[in-house]
């Protein structure tokens, strides 16, 4: 997909990776930029800065991505692109409030539902359409320390995958970003030893960015701004027991013992 001439929605557009795509499609030539965001002030920053249309948005709520899509669609026209890339971390393990866990539910994995219950019937109807998930490589993997992340991660990966599947023949592309650690908020929110770890390999907002649109230009499912996860993966379906027990050390190691 080139995405000059396009009509983009970016949820979580008010900074760190959402911000950088936002930037970045504007550069490649999108025709329209819907910035959406939980933060107003954040998400009108950045569509002034692209001459974009800020959207207020909270991606866990089927209303507000139903407004928005409403919006985009009448300002900026039919939409070609939807990035679902709007998340939250929560740390915690099996012992973590009911509360958290539907917080990043809704978040992480809901949100992306919502926005495909509200696209999906307009790009089908016009036999194309691209929705580009923003997962993590947790989804893959595993997160060290987070329960919640990493359900909700695999989650998303698991119905971005569904979605490739059930529509291709319609005309519908899906993508799937599985990046490791990037210089965001949430590696800051991050505590503990695993953070140290991971940012020894983390990636700029930018970095990503590239990333997407060469992948978004071979139509590739998972999108790996980090190389590095394709050959965890492997190792992880070629000996799960052994991987395991590599991501055991690193529990012990970085997480500390539950």
């Amino acid at each position: 997909m080139d995405v000059r001439d396009k009509v983009v929605v970016v949820t979580g557009g008010g900074g760190g990776i959402g911000a950088a795509l936002c930037r970045r499609f504007q550069a490649e030539g999108a025709r329209g930029i819907a910035v959406a965001d939980r933060d107003e002030a954040r998400a009108r920053a950045v569509a002034d800065e692209i001459n974009g249309l800020a959207v207020r948005t909270d991606s866990g709520v089927e209303s507000d991505v139903q407004q928005l899509v409403q919006l985009a669609t009448a300002k900026l026209g039919p939409i070609d692109l939807f990035c679902s890339n709007a998340g939250i971390m929560v740390m915690g393990d099996s012992a973590t409030p009911d509360a958290d866990w539907q917080r990043i539910w809704q978040v992480n994995v809901m949100a992306h539902v919502y926005a495909a219950r509200a696209v999906l019937p307009g790009m089908i109807a016009r036999g194309r359409g691209y929705l580009l998930h923003n997962a993590s490589a947790a989804g893959l993997l595993t997160q060290i320390g987070s329960a919640p992340y990493s359900v909700t991660k695999h989650a998303a990966v698991g119905y971005a995958e569904w979605l490739s599947i059930t529509h291709a023949a319609q005309g519908i592309k899906v993508s799937c970003i599985c990046s490791q650690a990037v210089f965001t908020d949430m590696l800051g929110d991050t505590a503990g030893g695993i953070s140290e770890f991971l940012r020894g390999s983390a990636l700029t907002p930018e970095q990503v960015a590239e990333a997407v649109i060469e992948g978004l230009a071979a139509e590739q499912f998972l999108i790996l701004p980090h190389p590095v996860v394709v050959e965890y993966f492997r190792h992880k379906a070629e000996n799960y027991e052994r991987w395991l027990g590599g991501m055991r050390k690193l529990q012990a190691r970085y997480g500390g013992q539950p």
